[in-house]
């Protein structure tokens, strides 16, 4: 099947997903007297990895869900002391991880949701975790520390006593459903958990634990593309996806799970049985699998449209990871993932059809320049949402993404090529002033400086008022560049909501200016 084809409606329906979901999380919450605590993986809004790979499936469906289930919970949010003092960063968001934090509480604050507490785990007196918890503080959120456990998590002995979960700070909770989320992997949600459920045993209360992940989605084949696509979206992080095997053992039934979940159940599996008198754990999670609760298979309504998209979005993380690869960001094994990924999904890079457009269009800049003319050629690509490429080259008036996106909006207001937006006047006023003010040695103009211009004339001319009307229309569209785009073009990318892809660094050219 190849992932060229057009994506002309839903595989995936997300209110009968919700149905599900909310069902089979009231149902996992009625299995414990007084508290369930459901770990949250990925992202509780803006998941366009999802979006991408189940078309159908809203950015924030997981935000939707909780408001369903608003009246019964609470948030815990998580962050790993050692992940601040790393400085490490979200590859997604490219913030670190201390201001990612601040942006998802804000985030749920804006949606109406209260964080009962912020956890910083792993904590052993970094300056970074001391400097947030101050100010996460003085923003009004309670912060608890939970403390590094020498030997965790195989010293049990060590773990259950009041030396370890013990010595943590332990979280008054008023729901019966404890939400625990947090700033990426590592940032200690199930350790949070656990450390709770060992809390609440001490006071006599009967908690539970169960996990809610988006994917790997457990009945669909080990294989099978969205699976695939998931491995994608976590290959910097080495993980991968497997056949439970706890799960095959006790029910001879086929299910995929990944492998930080297989690896810990062992784990969970030994905590229980030191506390659980009356082996309630074990009586419902016999196996990685049986902790979820995982209904997204319901969602899916046409797999064909499902596992096309997910082969676009394995291609579309390889590019991601050609660029991180060249940032620093990840190795090389990265990348050998990634590409073995595609060889099994059967797609390669020319399979995300903006791909193959915008080198032709590249191509295209290099045969028309002029005589003498030197300089790196530069080729856009975009897809509408009606399957149509349009694509830009570059050229001394316009740089490849600015004419890419003229050409796409033209084509939406239905106004013929031959009419320019732009007149030729203030093109060359707006270069007079890159050149001789700002000293720039690129004079064409980038997007953003387009659509400046644009606004500037839109209220004396009709023509643009409607071109600039049909830019929303261009939000979920794949574009892709054959050169790194400008960081203030970057920016209008992301408030356009495209899904940009880029050969960038990886590009063969030699360093040169572009065409002025």
């Amino acid at each position: 099947m190849s992932p060229k084809k057009t994506l002309k409606k839903s595989g995936f329906n997300t209110e009968k997903y919700l149905k599900f979901q909310e069902r089979a999380i009231e149902k996992r919450l009625t299995k414990f007297k007084d508290k369930l605590y459901l770990e949250i993986g990925g992202k509780l809004y803006g998941d366009f990895h999802a979006a991408r790979t189940l078309p159908g499936y809203a950015p924030d469906t997981k935000l939707l869900l909780l408001k369903r289930l608003r009246k019964n919970l609470e948030i815990v949010f998580c962050i790993s002391a050692k992940q601040l003092s790393s400085g490490k960063t979200r590859g997604d968001l490219g913030i670190s991880y201390d201001l990612a934090t601040v942006v998802a509480l804000e985030g749920l604050r804006k949606f109406g949701f209260s964080v009962r507490a912020v956890v910083i785990n792993r904590f052993a007196k970094e300056l970074e975790a001391e400097v947030l918890k101050k100010r996460l503080q003085r923003k009004g959120y309670q912060v608890y520390l939970r403390y590094e456990i020498e030997g965790y998590p195989e010293n049990l002995d060590l773990v259950l006593s009041k030396e370890g979960y013990g010595e943590d700070n332990y979280i008054e909770t008023k729901k019966p459903l404890v939400v625990v989320w947090g700033t990426g992997p590592g940032s200690g949600k199930f350790s949070t958990c656990l450390g709770q459920i060992y809390h609440d045993q001490k006071r006599g209360l009967d908690s539970g634990y169960a996990k809610f992940e988006t994917f790997p989605i457990w009945n669909l084949p080990l294989e099978h593309p969205v699976n695939l696509a998931y491995e994608a979206s976590t290959a910097d992080l080495g993980d991968f996806n497997l056949v439970d095997p706890y799960h095959l053992a006790t029910y001879k039934k086929v299910a995929v799970n990944y492998n930080r979940d297989v690896e810990s159940f062992p784990i969970l599996v030994g905590l229980i049985q030191k506390f659980d008198n009356q082996k309630k754990f074990i009586a419902h999670y016999r196996s990685p699998t049986d902790m979820g609760v995982n209904m997204m298979k319901k969602g899916i309504v046409d797999e064909e449209i499902v596992s096309r998209a997910a082969k676009r979005e394995i291609i579309f993380y390889l590019f991601r990871y050609r660029q991180e690869y060249f940032k620093g960001l990840v190795d090389k094994k990265t990348l050998d993932k990634i590409g073995l990924l595609l060889k099994r999904a059967g797609v390669s890079e020319d399979g995300l059809p903006t791909v193959p457009a915008a080198r032709r269009a590249r191509k295209k800049a290099e045969k028309d320049r002029k005589k003498g003319e030197r300089g790196i050629y530069c080729g856009a690509a975009i897809e509408l949402k009606n399957g149509k490429i349009i694509t830009g080259k570059n050229s001394p008036l316009l740089h490849a993404e600015a004419a890419c996106i003229l050409n796409a909006v033209k084509v939406l207001a239905r106004i013929p090529d031959s009419i320019d937006l732009l007149s030729s006047q203030a093109i060359e006023s707006f270069k007079e002033i890159k050149g001789k003010v700002l000293k720039e040695e690129s004079k064409s103009l980038e997007l953003n400086e387009v659509l400046v211009a644009l606004a500037i004339s839109e209220a004396t001319n009709p023509t643009v008022k409607k071109t600039l009307e049909k830019l929303s229309e261009l939000k979920g569209c794949y574009l892709h560049t054959t050169h790194r785009p400008s960081a203030g073009d970057e920016t209008i990318f992301r408030k356009l909501g495209l899904w940009v892809s880029t050969d960038g660094l990886v590009s063969k050219e030699p360093p040169g200016p572009l065409v002025n």
